[in-house]
């Protein structure tokens, strides 16, 4: 699959798989940015990546972020829409400092990962009721029961 990428600064490099196995191409930044504690910040990668008809770009931490950096994906994963392509739409990554000393991120550093993946278009239809029996509430497999006593 072939994918279309336009660098907004020469010198960025590329999106790349890091091995043969990979699942994920890395995305790195393309400015110093320092990120005070409990901070988010906006992390440019110098890229407008077009995801094909059917499909999105995910973008997901790179596992040695929060080992590393003490950093996470801030909405922890990415949606970048097909449509958000155009000459000003740059592909950024928020990213949250959740230690207590500042991080810098250092221009050319692989800072998340991107996913191509496909799109599944759905229509809603309005019931009443979905199910005859309720399996007990949000984390009732785990028995743990969200439902109050009555």
């Amino acid at each position: 699959m072939k994918i279309r990428v336009c660098r907004l600064d020469p010198a960025v490099a590329l999106p790349a798989y890091q091995s043969e196995g990979a699942a994920a191409f890395d995305l790195a930044a393309r400015d110093e940015v320092v990120i005070g504690p409990r901070e988010i910040r906006l992390v440019a990668t110098g890229l407008v990546i077009e995801a094909p008809p059917g499909h999105f770009l995910a973008i997901v931490a790179r596992s040695s972020l929060p080992l590393k950096k003490g950093l996470v994906v801030a909405n922890a994963v990415g949606v970048v829409d097909r449509d958000y392509c155009g000459p000003a739409d740059e592909v950024k990554v928020q990213v949250m400092n959740v230690g207590e000393q500042p991080v810098t991120i250092a221009r050319g550093e692989r800072i998340a990962q991107g996913l191509i993946l496909p799109v599944t278009r759905v229509e809603f239809e309005e019931v009443g009721t979905i199910a005859a029996d309720s399996r007990g509430g949000f984390g009732s497999t785990g028995g743990y029961s969200t439902s109050r006593p009555t």
